[in-house]
């Protein structure tokens, strides 16, 4: 009788291998001494490693606009330049799009944004950095383009899918996710190391101007600019609330505050600005009116201007401004420079990358 020999095969049956865990690097913010422990980060978007590195590249990449095959090139950085306080700067008030319309307020820096409360723009009417960054696709005064256009463009790009897996676990390139990564470029863009902090942390001394300046900026009866603007209790330098100033007394702009609160009392304001950095940030103003700090100074000084709808906090004008003699002006402008962040806007890890994710294109503003 013949042996029967039985040969046991491995079955082909095994499970597959568990797909690796999609798992990106945490990213820790630093919270500088003395500012806000409370961050507006939104849930599903929090920072990661390489959320950050995805959104730097996007921010830079003039590509981004997706009308290369039109000759025209544009991305965030193109007017948001770093040396600025990430403002275009004069001598252009207002920026303008790709198909030259200009934009229709002059520029807010986009520093420190991980503290505002969700009232982006000088009225506030933007809710998130995502939100914006998805405005700026389709805005005639931007870049004029299409959410398909902006996703096409930078999915032909070699490099950028393998770039949006590592950062989100997916190679689809979206324009949700186009704007979360630049969102988490944008939260780290903190700047708080400018002589004024240092001077706070007991590192250096002020100058005799630059604390006459502080008091006069901190006092009612002086400069009476803390309470919109906050001071050394507020290391912001913003309320993030909005004001009429006194700069007009009829007001036609519709895009005000006004315009989304429907409150009498918010005709013809508009957002506190950070004064950080206010020495690179020139034109001033919502609408770019005033090219200097001395204009500013001035308006405040001797050129205010009375309507029922004036901010009750603009305690001087009834005598049309707080009246600073010459040497008070130059002592307040002396303390509004010591707030600028000269490492901020050299900073090499806010600026353009050294090569981009395809290695053969080249940044050039």
């Amino acid at each position: 009788m013949p042996l029967l020999l039985v040969f046991i095969l491995p079955s082909c049956n095994k499970e597959d291998p568990k797909p690796v865990p999609f798992k990106p690097t945490t990213y820790s913010l630093t919270i500088p001494p003395g500012f806000p422990t409370q961050l507006n980060i939104p849930e599903d978007n929090p920072m990661t490693v390489e959320g950050i590195e995805l959104g730097r590249y996007l921010f830079y990449d003039t590509r981004l606009a997706g009308r290369a095959n039109e000759g025209k090139y544009m991305s965030c950085s193109s007017c948001h330049i770093q040396q600025n306080s990430f403002v275009i700067g004069m001598p252009r008030p207002h920026p303008f799009g790709l198909d030259g319309i200009p934009t229709h307020h002059a520029m807010l820096p986009i520093i420190n944004l991980v503290w505002n409360p969700g009232t982006f723009g000088w009225n506030g009417g933007v809710v998130s950095i995502e939100e914006d960054v998805l405005a700026v696709i389709t805005d005639p005064a931007e870049f004029g383009s299409t959410y398909a256009k902006v996703e096409n463009s930078i999915k032909e790009i070699p490099g950028y899918p393998a770039l949006f897996e590592k950062a989100f676990g997916t190679k689809d390139v979206s324009v949700e996710r186009i704007a979360k990564a630049i969102a988490q470029f944008v939260r780290t863009l903190i700047t708080s190391d400018s002589k004024f902090d240092r001077y706070l942390r007991g590192e250096v001394q002020l100058t005799q101007s630059e604390l006459n300046g502080f008091v006069l900026f901190t006092t009612e009866e002086g400069a009476d600019c803390f309470h919109c603007h906050g001071g050394a209790g507020n290391p912001l330098f913003t309320t993030h609330l909005f004001y009429n100033n006194g700069k007009d007394t009829v007001f036609t702009d519709p895009s005000d505050r006004y315009s989304l609160t429907n409150d009498p009392m918010d005709r013809g304001a508009y957002k506190a600005t950070s004064l950080r950095n206010i020495e690179y940030t020139s034109p001033y103003m919502h609408d770019g009116r005033y090219t200097s700090l001395d204009e500013v100074i001035d308006m405040y000084a001797h050129n205010l201007h009375w309507s029922p709808w004036i901010n009750p906090l603009m305690h001087h004008i009834a005598t049309g401004g707080n009246q600073l003699m010459p040497s008070e002006k130059e002592d307040l402008k002396a303390f509004l420079y010591s707030l600028s962040d000269a490492g901020f806007i050299h900073n090499p890890a806010f600026g353009p990358p050294d090569k981009f994710p395809d290695e053969k294109y080249q940044y050039n503003e």
